[in-house]
């Protein structure tokens, strides 16, 4: 933060008593502008990985497919690589349950390291609203409660604080409208839309991201694509540690603690919470298609099959899921 406070002008003395609204991680380099559009002038930079202050959230009047900006003390920053969070330290949990239990994270990023205690090398860094099955509890030298971590991909076990971790309850679990049948979901691809139906009536309507996602190697342009046609949700994890030898890519990533995912594809494709973007409305993804945090959720826990989220895997033929083009 010291550092993006040097690249960016100085504070307007009026601004100072405000209070942010919000929280925001900078996912990649941000520029700074004088007003909330890209033809006004450039008058800063943010490192990614720096969490800065939102105090307002407003529409640019562009042209363009996403109009969101966030407004910061110094300027304006564009949403797409800024992940709205919170820094909320949770009460850790010294009861601790035989089964363990579903976590997210509560604060914009906690360390993993493969013992409990701070001075080992971090091997993930945890973002705001992922989620991971917590297994153990543990107290360091220094008195500080440390939370085990389960790898579901790798059959790993780490360590985050206790303090960043907040347990995600049964209540905020419950199946949506799970005695209604005639659901389905119907994704756009050329609109990059996602809406669903309960009933015949439009019950959630929002931007996603879905392939192709472009990608340019020695032999030529790769593409990931999301695949048309007309699809069930068949299965279903509260979380995964996705990675680059899914079937649905062959490139590295390594996102672990990836929220809410609904698979409808034998490719692995799937339904699934995002945080290391924020543009929804593009093609972004490897051919899943990407929510935000808390769509992903509500999706997870309206669709059929139901789950509690207690399961590290549910399984059934369940909601129709239409991925189609408009033309």
């Amino acid at each position: 933060m010291a550092l993006s406070a040097a690249l960016l002008p100085p504070l307007p003395p009026e601004e100072a008593p405000r209070r942010p609204t919000l929280l925001g991680r900078t996912i990649y380099f941000n520029n700074v502008y004088a007003a909330p559009t890209f033809n006004a002038r450039q008058i800063g930079v943010i490192p990614s990985e720096t969490v800065v202050g939102i105090y307002n959230t407003v529409q640019s009047t562009d042209n363009y497919y996403n109009r969101t900006w966030y407004e910061i003390q110094r300027g304006y920053i564009h949403s797409a690589s800024v992940q709205p969070v919170r820094w909320i330290i949770q009460q850790p949990i010294t009861d601790f349950p035989k089964d363990g239990f579903l976590g997210e994270v509560s604060v914009p990023a906690t360390l993993a390291k493969p013992r409990p205690a701070a001075n080992y090398n971090t091997t993930y860094r945890f973002y705001y609203e992922t989620t991971h099955w917590i297994t153990d509890i543990d107290e360091d030298d220094a008195g500080d409660l440390w939370y085990q971590v389960f790898d579901d991909r790798y059959d790993k076990y780490y360590w985050v604080l206790a303090a960043t971790i907040r347990r995600v309850s049964a209540a905020e679990l419950t199946p949506l409208s799970p005695n209604v049948t005639d659901k389905r979901i119907e994704v756009d691809l050329d609109r990059q839309t996602f809406r669903a139906f309960e009933n015949g009536e439009l019950v959630l309507d929002t931007l996603c991201s879905t392939g192709p996602y472009l990608r340019t190697t020695p032999e030529g342009v790769r593409q990931f694509g999301t695949p048309t046609g007309d699809w069930i949700i068949n299965r279903k994890r509260p979380t995964r540690h996705m990675a680059g030898d899914d079937g649905a890519a062959d490139d590295f990533f390594d996102l672990p603690g990836v929220p809410w995912v609904s698979y409808f594809h034998w490719w692995g494709v799937s339904i699934h919470g995002t945080y290391w973007h924020n543009d929804y409305g593009r093609p972004r993804s490897h051919g899943c298609v990407n929510l935000l945090p808390e769509h992903a959720k509500w999706v997870f826990r309206w669709t059929m099959p139901a789950s509690l989220g207690k399961e590290h895997e549910t399984l059934g033929d369940g909601t129709p899921v239409i991925v189609s083009l408009s033309a």
